[in-house]
């Protein structure tokens, strides 16, 4: 039984990726900064270990257990306003996170096959930056200024040192996950429950969704194919206008039940700041390069998506 080193295993996507692990058989250990001293003996799965980025520290047996490593770690991207010190945070606990894996791995001996790494859409930034015949932004192409995709960067670059010392590395740009357990789907549902659709500005800008099982299926096909290394795209094949998103969520939970309300920008970005910039832009991600490694969608559409999740 192969064990999986999780980071981040508490959050939304770790939470459906160790139960989906532990029902395929795997081990999984968490790497946590909030539980107590491991026991050693416990036979418990998952376990659980103790570390902190900011304060490069990692419970090296675990490491040591592991087969291979799973990096979800960071700061909720949209948790909190974007201040100064906020951003800070979000990019520091990502780049701290793949730092110490790396130092963990080269420092110490141990088993471990392969790195699969969380990165985002960010990198790319709004379809703007497409060029007239590009579709679809693919993996070759380069971060996207601002800070997203600086922070996609240094958080991809934090972890490739990993690739030195023999290790194969994996980097999943996702895209928005939906969950019936809380994350964007959440709060798309929470207006519609009072009968109201609220599309963000125009409604026109694409959204790279993928749904939680999918995205969790990804990761364990990393894990299990060796041919898959480098950067995959972790998006349905087939994007939707927020418009469509929010209308297809509406006419699902409310029938004809339901009055659909644009939400002008400048009231998004005076509640959230520069954040909002996020909500408002579309980014449009090619998903053919993980397909082409066998993979297949579970939930292709959004309508199939959206039927099992609410």
């Amino acid at each position: 039984m192969a064990t999986v080193l999780i980071t981040g295993g508490t959050g939304l996507i770790g939470n459906r990726l160790t139960g989906l692990l532990i029902e395929k058989g795997y081990r999984v250990i968490i790497l946590t900064r909030n539980k107590k001293e491991r026991n050693k003996n416990d036979t418990s799965n998952p376990h659980y270990a103790l570390w902190n980025p900011a304060k490069a520290a990692i419970d090296i047996a675990a490491v040591q257990e592991a087969d291979y490593i799973i990096n979800l770690a960071g700061a909720g991207i949209a948790d909190k306003r974007w201040t100064a010190k906020r951003k800070t945070v979000i990019a520091g606990s990502r780049i701290q996170s793949g730092q110490l894996i790396v130092k963990a791995l080269k420092e110490n001996a141990n088993k471990v096959k392969a790195v699969i790494n969380a990165s985002a859409m960010g990198w790319y930034g709004d379809d703007s930056l497409l060029k007239k015949e590009t579709q679809a932004f693919t993996e070759n192409m380069p971060a996207a200024p601002g800070f997203l995709g600086e922070t996609c960067k240094a958080w991809e670059e934090s972890i490739e040192p990993v690739t030195s010392i023999g290790k194969r590395l994996v980097i999943i740009r996702t895209g928005l996950a939906l969950s019936a357990g809380g994350g964007a789907l959440k709060a798309f549902i929470r207006p519609v429950r009072f009968g109201i659709a609220a599309i963000l500005g125009s409604g026109r800008q694409m959204q790279s969704w993928i749904h939680i099982d999918d995205i969790c299926r990804i990761y364990i096909h990393a894990i299990e194919n060796e041919q898959l290394h480098g950067v995959y795209n972790a998006v349905a094949p087939k994007p939707v206008d927020n418009k469509t998103l929010v209308i297809d969520l509406a006419k699902k939970m409310k029938g004809s039940f339901y009055i659909a309300v644009y939400v002008p920008s400048f009231i998004l970005k005076w509640i959230l700041g520069e954040m909002s910039a996020e909500l408002l832009k579309g980014s449009t991600l090619n998903a053919d390069k993980i397909r082409a490694t066998g993979f297949q969608f579970l939930f292709p559409s959004i309508e199939a998506a959206l039927n099992d999740l609410v």
